[in-house]
């Protein structure tokens, strides 16, 4: 059960490194879009989009690897004090009652909306804006899987410390 999990936490972290290294650029795209704005008084619609879509990319890969390392959002009043099992038992329902429907409603209203802007070769609204806007919507499904196979490396690793009462290798 542990294997299966530990390969997907392995992809999550690759991913998660890979598009950690986007945070640069992504500073420096915004930095340099201020700069060409209020220093310059001049502004790029390409420059401005660019900002989006890497973060857009940035926020879509990371999401699973947050979830791995147990960085999402939680409400930790009672959480904290609780033993191993009932932690597990209130992650597990939490993930099967909000993350998992949650995903699989992301993934059916996301599919046909990506898959129209494939069709038509979606581009930007401005004239010199970027031409892929059906790159940038396809982070939607690329969203929903990434964070679908960590919430499902999530799941097993919760099972073996609700079925054991200890922590499995991470």
């Amino acid at each position: 059960m542990l294997g299966i999990a530990d390969i997907i936490d392995r992809i999550t972290v690759l991913t998660g490194k890979i598009l950690a290294c986007l945070i640069l650029p992504l500073m420096l795209l915004v930095f340099v879009n201020a700069m060409a704005r209020y220093a310059f008084g001049t502004g790029h619609v390409w420059l401005f989009e660019a900002v989006g879509y890497c973060f857009a990319i940035v926020a879509v890969g990371l999401a699973g690897w947050a979830l791995k390392e147990d960085e999402h959002v939680r409400v930790d009043i009672f959480y904290s004090i609780m033993s191993r099992r009932k932690k597990a038992v209130i992650d597990i329902l939490g993930t099967l009652l909000l993350l998992v429907p949650f995903l699989w409603l992301m993934w059916d209203r996301s599919l046909p909306y990506v898959q129209r802007s494939w069709k038509m070769r979606e581009g930007s609204v401005e004239m010199s804006g970027i031409p892929f806007v059906y790159l940038l919507k396809t982070c939607m499904l690329a969203f929903c899987v990434l964070l679908g196979f960590a919430t499902f490396a999530f799941l097993l690793r919760r099972l073996h410390v609700l079925i054991t009462g200890q922590e499995g290798d991470t």
